[in-house]
Order: C-alpha cells, then sequence, then structure tokens
C-alpha cells in the first residue's frame, strides 16, 4: 500500500515504499492510495510503476476517454481543470527551485482538450486470431503493442485515414511484421499526408502540408517539425508579437520559422536552424516572402551563431527540451540584447537558463500555454527584459 503525496515535474505521482524508496506512478494522483502496481522500471534510488488497483480514490479523477490512455495522454484521468491547477504549480515549483519566485497567472487553452494532435504515428499490431493488423501504440514502459478501435486525441480525419490505410494491408493480406509504423499529419482543412514505413527501406517522402499561422502560409512535410496543437500556438505567438519591440529580431533554434517569420517577418530578422532538412523548409518559407532581403536563414548549431547576438535586438529563443548551450547564455550576459523571449517545452531546463541571466534581466512576464493537453507536457513562455 503506497500513499501518493504529489505529482512531479515529468507527468507521474510520488509515492514511497516502506523502504524508503521513492516510486514514481502513472495511473495515481495525489491523495490516493495504491493497492496494486506493476513495476514498469527499476533504478537503484526509485521504481516506475503502473497504478492497477486504488483505494480512496482522488475527488479530481475521472474517467478516461480512451481506453489506450496511458500510452498517449496518460492525464486523462485527471478533471481538466484540475491539469491546468496542477501544471501552473509545478512550473512555479520549478521555478522556484532556481530561488525565483514567478507571478503566473492561469495556464492559457483554447479548451479544446480532444481531437487537437494533428500528427500521429501508429504501431502496426498483429492479431493472432482474426489475422488482421490494426492500428496500436505501444504499452507505457513496454515495447508490447496495445491495439486501438478509437483514439480521441488526434484529429478524426488522421484515425479515418489510418484506418483506411490499414484496411488496405489487410486487404492485401500483408504482415504487420514488414512495417515499422504509420506516420500521419492533418493541416487545419482536414488534409492528411503521410504513410507506412516499411522495414528496412528508406523512409518514402510524402506530400508537403500548408497551414496558416496569423494570416501566413507555411509549407511542411508530415514527417518534419512543426507544431502540434496549431490554435494555441497561435496564441502564444498573439502573445510574443507584442514584445517585438527593435527593428532587429534573432530567432535562435528557429526550425522552419514559423515563430520569426509570424511576429517579425517585417523587422530585419535573422533565423538561426541547425537541421538541414528544417533548414531546408525554413528557406523555402523565407522564399514565400515577398522583398525578402531583410531576412537571412542561417544553416548552424545556435550556440555556433552567437556573433549574430547584438546588443540592440530581440533575441527569440526555443530551443529542444535541453534547453540552451552555455555558450548561447555567456553570449547573451556579453551582449546584453533588447529583449529575450524564451518559449520552453521544458520549463525545468528553462528556469536554469534565466536564473543564469538574471544579473542583466529581470522577468517582465510568464504565461504558460496548454499545447498538449492530458498529458503532462508544458509550454511556457517567459519574456526578459534588459536591466539599464
Amino acid at each position: 500500500m503506497v500513499k501518493i503525496e504529489k505529482f512531479i515535474p515529468g507527468g507521474q505521482a510520488l509515492g514511497q515504499l516502506d523502504s524508503g524508496k521513492k516510486i514514481f506512478f502513472w495511473n495515481a494522483l495525489p491523495g490516493e492510495v495504491i493497492l496494486d502496481y506493476e513495476i514498469i522500471k527499476t533504478k537503484s534510488h526509485y521504481d516506475e510503476a503502473l497504478a492497477t488497483r486504488i483505494d480512496q480514490s482522488s475527488p479530481f479523477r475521472v474517467e478516461p476517454k480512451d481506453q489506450c490512455y496511458l500510452a498517449t495522454s496518460p492525464w486523462q484521468v485527471l478533471d481538466y481543470n484540475y491539469e491546468l491547477t496542477t501544471k501552473r504549480e509545478l512550473v512555479v515549483e520549478l521555478f522556484r527551485e532556481h530561488h525565483i519566485d514567478i507571478d503566473l497567472p492561469e495556464i492559457i487553452t483554447d479548451n479544446h482538450d480532444y481531437y487537437y494532435r494533428n500528427k500521429m504515428e501508429y504501431a502496426l499490431y498483429w492479431d493472432n486470431n482474426d489475422h488482421k493488423i490494426h492500428p496500436a501504440f505501444h504499452q507505457r514502459g513496454s515495447h508490447r503493442k496495445i491495439p486501438v478501435t478509437s483514439s480521441s486525441l488526434e484529429r478524426p480525419e488522421i484515425f479515418t485515414t489510418a484506418t483506411s490505410i490499414i484496411e488496405q494491408l489487410n486487404t492485401s493480406h500483408e504482415e504487420a511484421r514488414d512495417y515499422q509504423s504509420l506516420l500521419l499529419r492533418c493541416n487545419q482543412d482536414g488534409e492528411v499526408s503521410g504513410g507506412l514505413f516499411k522495414k528496412y527501406q528508406s523512409h518514402p517522402v510524402f506530400t508537403n502540408l500548408s497551414d496558416t499561422i496569423l494570416g501566413y502560409s507555411y509549407k511542411y512535410s508530415p514527417n518534419g517539425f512543426f507544431q502540434i496543437n496549431l490554435p494555441v500556438y497561435e496564441m502564444a505567438l498573439q502573445e510574443i508579437q507584442q514584445y517585438i519591440k527593435t527593428n532587429k529580431v534573432l530567432d535562435l533554434y528557429s526550425g522552419v520559422g514559423t515563430i520569426g517569420l509570424s511576429v517579425a517577418r517585417n523587422h530585419l530578422l535573422t533565423l538561426v536552424e541547425c537541421d538541414r532538412y528544417a533548414y531546408q523548409e525554413l528557406q523555402n518559407n523565407v522564399s514565400q516572402v515577398p522583398n525578402r532581403d531583410h531576412i537571412i536563414a542561417v544553416l548552424a548549431k545556435s550556440e555556433d551563431a552567437t556573433n549574430y547576438i547584438e546588443p540592440n535586438q530581440t533575441v527569440i529563443l526555443d530551443p529542444p527540451r535541453a534547453g540552451c548551450d552555455s555558450r548561447v547564455i555567456n553570449k547573451l550576459n556579453e551582449q546584453k540584447p533588447h529583449t529575450i523571449i524564451y518559449l520552453s517545452c521544458n520549463p525545468a531546463t528553462q528556469a536554469r537558463d534565466v536564473k543564469l541571466l538574471l544579473d542583466n534581466y529581470e522577468i517582465e512576464t510568464v504565461k504558460t500555454f496548454n499545447f498538449f493537453p492530458h498529458t503532462p507536457h508544458i509550454e511556457n513562455l517567459l519574456i526578459l527584459k534588459r536591466l539599464d
């Protein structure tokens, strides 16, 4: 029997065994008592587990919409308002660990918490009873595949297309073991692109999609990087746009350019991206801008492009989960650009980085966006203003 104490930033719920060893649970909420569980990972200082029998259920527990929720969206068992409150508390706690007190308003959401994902990758499951392939997800903490008959996280057009493709495979008497996965992406108009990845073969080239963000059109590959939840992403971009107050703008970790080109395409804009496939799409998106001589796209790691950081500019940061390289932080402290706009998918590394900048900057605002409802993932926006 294990009493749950609280959520931790990774999304699991923390408990402690009689031995004193920590145990991190999926399918558990603070205040609940876990009677039975399945260990999915064992380390020297902690275990990870799935709660399978619960006593004293939390009043914030709800019935999950999907049978496969633990594989895709383990916070489906949380009341949605409780999810938003929990994410806010986690961000505040992460910053407090770095001795930073932040004034964080309520999490920003469009309240469309299902059917929001515009990309999904399915495993293929072979059923020995009906001798057919079925779409599937991997069980959390395991390589075992779970066949699914419905899924409410991705846009309906995606699951409908996946079902149709798999029906074609079954008609042709194909076998699941010949395929790695099925990846599909859908734009806001409901057009779907993507397809099957066959084992031991090069990934196919899929038809590009296009979407409009803040009135601007972008093309992208279904298997490339592009935001998952565009309506909430637009809400974040509208917030960012308010803080572009210099003529020069530098967009580091720019991906295909949707931040810089959406909020600062009429400024002297430099975009830096290291992935060559994303850079190709970035170049294509830049090419759609009329009179684009004031826009520069750079193929480089952001830590190798710090010479572009200047005092009288706005710097946009949207790094991977690992956060910013120390060379970027050091150059920001040296050059002291006017404003730093830091969008992060990992508030833990964001708080670490921000702590290193506070000798030269003050936090002007912090806002958190629920890009990924029913999952523990958090997207946090922070604006730093130079101390003059």
